[in-house]
């Protein structure tokens, strides 16, 4: 019954922005950690951003911090992920990920979220 569903991927110059968007039915954000994970062809899917519930506060992969920002608008019920000043390395498929809880760093882990979306493509050019 839970279905996440992520949308605003495409192709964009480096130093370009994207607003990736996962949408979510069955589940409802606000009670729930959100992550977003990446995965490049040939590479292991790795951690981007979440949003932690046991916290409430947002956590960061180094090589997105301070150029990338999760948000969640409880009234859309829609989990964000604003990608500024993207690099060719950012390349790859981006997946939005929710869980009802993340205790310790379980949320830095792709094992560690019950629920996916099927992915949306980010190709950055240099």
């Amino acid at each position: 019954q839970v279905q996440l569903v992520e949308s605003g991927g495409g192709l964009v110059q480096a130093g370009g922005s994207l607003r990736l968007s996962c949408a979510a039915s069955g589940l409802t954000f606000a009670r729930f950690c959100t992550g977003w994970f990446r995965q490049a062809p040939g590479k292991e899917r790795e951690f981007v951003a979440a949003i932690i519930q046991s916290a409430g506060r947002m956590a960061y992969a180094d090589s997105v911090k301070g150029r990338f920002s999760i948000s969640r608008d409880n009234v859309k019920n829609i989990v964000n992920l604003q990608m500024n000043s993207l690099k060719p390395e950012d390349t790859a498929v981006y997946y939005c990920a929710a869980d009802r809880s993340c205790p310790g760093g379980v949320y830095l882990r792709a094992d560690g979220y019950d629920y996916w979306g099927q992915g949306t493509q980010v190709t950055v050019s240099s």
